[in-house]
């Protein structure tokens, strides 16, 4: 249905598993559903749109990455945060929200509360940013050139920085857009990079998970091919509808005694992470512009 998002998807099927309406057998499917869609989604990514954008946009969005994901994991460790869990809510908070959880999930094994307690970190700071970033745009009468830098990194999920942009502007928009597409094809190097690092200490070998290589696959089709492009606004579509089928499985798969270990101290290092770099990058950017 077009009315549920991704986060109305996870609150449902947490609610279906805290009533007790839950099945083992399903818990299979989800990684295949995270994976496909991640696959998918692939097609709706522009390489023109990131080729054109500036060298600026790429070394922001790589500076930002390296950052978040550095302190994430600083942070977790003092605060004591479960690592996979510390890893994901950095992950999402780096790179593309919701997106980049769901990537990285499936290489680091992740188990449903660790995923579930992320994304919802995730979700409703999502919220939050929507509604105050363009409050404090017009408030420091940020140029519509700033905001969208600023929006683009320091916001998660790339609907929530396109709403952040659309609101404050149309060149706002366009650059959020574009700095934010670059930002999200740091899945590809970081879920590589992750599963090198965490490789199978028992033989030693490194499980490079195949559905990066095809989500890579998906964005140099769409790029290659566009005469399809058509068809890729339909892979697309259901790579979205796919990821809200994922969440929803992962909800309902969720425990009272699974939530219990995440705790409060997850979402506190998801609000210091997001004041972080919202806050970093709106000096640097308030500086150089």
């Amino acid at each position: 249905m077009p009315f549920i998002s991704p986060a109305i998807a996870l609150v449902i099927g947490i609610l279906l598993s805290m009533f007790g309406l839950k099945h083992d057998t399903i818990k299979k499917y989800t990684s295949f559903a995270l994976q496909a869609s991640i696959v998918l989604m692939g097609f709706g990514m522009s390489l023109t749109q990131v080729i054109s954008t500036s060298k600026t946009g790429f070394v922001d969005t790589a500076m930002s990455v390296i950052f978040v994901m550095s302190f994430g994991i600083l942070i977790g460790k003092i605060l004591k945060v479960d690592n996979k869990t510390a890893l994901l809510i950095s992950s999402g908070t780096a790179i593309c929200g919701g997106s980049a959880i769901a990537a990285i999930s499936p290489v680091i094994n992740a188990k449903n509360y660790q995923i579930s307690f992320s994304l919802a970190v995730i979700f409703i700071l999502n919220g939050i940013a929507l509604i105050i970033f363009p409050l404090i745009g017009h408030y420091f009468n940020l140029s519509q050139e700033t905001f969208g830098y600023w929006a683009a990194i320091a916001i998660h999920d790339t609907s929530s920085v396109v709403g952040a942009g659309a609101t404050y502007g149309a060149k706002a928009l366009e650059i959020a857009t574009t700095v934010k597409l670059i930002r999200a094809l740091w899945i590809i190097p970081l879920a590589v990079f992750i599963a090198i690092f965490q490789k199978d200490k028992a033989n030693g070998k490194v499980k490079i998970p195949w559905f990066i290589g095809l989500f890579i696959l998906s964005i140099a089709a769409a790029y290659f091919f566009p005469q399809w492009q058509n068809t890729y606004t339909h892979f697309n579509w259901l790579g979205k509808k796919g990821m809200v089928i994922a969440l929803f499985l992962i909800g309902s798969n969720m425990s009272i005694q699974e939530a219990k270990k995440a705790g409060l101290k997850s979402f506190i290092l998801g609000i210091l992470l997001w004041l972080l770099i919202g806050s970093t990058s709106f000096i640097l950017l308030t500086t150089n512009f």
